[in-house]
């Protein structure tokens, strides 16, 4: 089979942990940066972990175009 199903999959399933993680975001109670302060180690670790996840999908996605075909055990 071609790599473009197993792809778009894996595409998918990062843009459901990144939809995930926006979740978990909370909304600062004011309107002032300094209300901002108390969520700055929660947005921190959320930019990093989106930076981790463009990471392996870049990663994923330039192996794929290394490859020419998916096969059964490369699925599992």
């Amino acid at each position: 089979m071609k790599t473009t199903r197993l792809e778009a999959f894996t595409d998918a399933v990062i843009a459901i942990l990144i939809t995930i993680m926006v979740l978990e975001l909370k909304v600062p109670h004011g309107d002032t940066f300094a209300d901002l302060q108390p969520l700055s180690p929660v947005f921190l670790s959320y930019v990093l972990s989106f930076v981790y996840l463009g990471i392996y999908w870049n990663n994923h996605h330039h192996m794929f175009h290394v490859v020419d075909s998916v096969s059964g055990p490369m699925l599992w």
